[in-house]
């Protein structure tokens, strides 16, 4: 059964600069909590409220990155030092949507299928629009006020924004453009480890949902691995529709240390 969408990205939308910060603090074997409190006595967040701080930390950043023995938040930890800006921003995104449905299907539902359409802007009315067919449709952890539905709407076009699938058009009627947006090669190199090492086997890997959050079907994924295979990361071999992937590294572990000393 799918998770019901929360109103947890009112946490902060995108927290990128705040992630950043709270991944400095971070330390493994913290969880939410403790992190709150290193937050809070760090003096890294003058101007944030001690509720809002704890809102970051324990509803925005604890679901995102310290869930699977905080696998997420290990993986950035690491590679925040080599990371562009976009690359690191395009994984707080996956794993923002994991956390949140309702951002992951936002984007899979109408941003993309906008973008394909040839669109150059979404308003938060479409949001608003598609929230409430949502709430309507039992989607919601409980009924939703109208108010709510309006709030949620304005959370997940400002998740997009925030990690750069849209750009702000200074209209008061929450019109965005839709920024050009594709998939960084480290990135998907990460998503396609992870995907194997939770057991997806090769042609299931292809297809998985977590693509789509970046507008890839499964030939695109495909393109996409056979652009990796050229670094020697892996290697692709595809015929009659059935594909076979060898893998370089086994574990993330690997395939982190092997990010952070440049090998790609």
């Amino acid at each position: 059964m799918t998770t019901p969408y929360t109103t947890q990205l009112g946490a902060g939308l995108g927290l990128v600069e705040e992630t950043r910060v709270l991944l400095d603090l971070w330390q493994v074997g913290m969880d939410g909590r403790a992190l709150y409190l290193a937050a809070l006595e760090s003096g890294r967040f003058p101007n944030v409220s001690a509720r809002r701080l704890r809102n970051m930390t324990v509803e925005g950043f604890k679901p995102r990155y310290l869930v699977n023995d905080a696998a997420p938040a290990r993986l950035l930890k690491a590679l925040q030092g080599c990371l562009s800006g976009r690359e690191f921003t395009q994984l707080l995104f996956l794993y923002t949507c994991r956390a949140n449905g309702v951002l992951a299907d936002f984007v899979r539902e109408v941003y993309w299928p906008t973008y394909a359409a040839g669109r150059t802007d979404l308003s938060n009315v479409e949001s608003q629009a598609w929230v409430k067919r949502a709430n309507q449709d039992g989607k919601t952890s409980s009924p939703w006020s109208a108010n709510m539905v309006e709030r949620v709407a304005q959370y997940v076009t400002g998740c997009c924004h925030d990690f750069g699938l849209l750009e702000a058009t200074g209209k008061r009627v929450y019109l965005y453009r839709l920024a050009p947006y594709r998939i960084e090669p480290r990135v998907a190199a990460i998503l396609a480890y992870d995907l194997r090492l939770a057991g997806r086997g090769d042609n299931l890997l292809l297809a998985d949902p977590d693509w789509a959050l970046f507008g890839l079907d499964r030939d695109d994924v495909l393109n996409e691995l056979k652009r990796l295979a050229l670094t020697g990361l892996l290697i692709v071999q595809s015929a009659g529709g059935v594909t076979r992937i060898s893998w370089k590294y086994d574990t993330l572990e690997e395939l982190t240390h092997a990010l952070a000393e440049g090998r790609l």
